[in-house]
């Protein structure tokens, strides 16, 4: 069953954020994933919610986007993304009835 990374962040250091961009994708890639929405700037229809820019990777499974998370070359890159922006980061799994 696939699952979903989906981030929502707000850059705050964009020249300090950028080695983050460069070298992500290849770690998603490395786990299998691939980018289903990538930066985009949101249209709110509902509710409070207010995301500047949405990020939203889809992963063969549970397993692999766990994996990515715990990717420990990955690391300098999450914590790289704590320090330029103000995230939340979610991981959901496909629906099947």
């Amino acid at each position: 069953m696939k699952a979903y990374l989906v981030l929502d962040l707000s850059i705050h250091d964009l020249p300090g954020f950028l080695p983050y961009v460069s070298a992500i994708p290849a770690f998603i890639e490395k786990h299998g994933g691939r980018y289903i929405v990538q930066g985009a700037q949101p249209t709110v229809v509902e509710g409070d919610w207010a995301p500047e820019r949405m990020v939203i990777i889809e992963f063969p499974s549970r397993q692999n986007a766990t994996a990515f998370l715990a990717d420990p070359d990955a690391q300098v890159f999450f914590e790289l993304r704590h320090k330029t922006t103000n995230s939340k980061l979610v991981l959901v799994d496909e629906f099947r009835a």
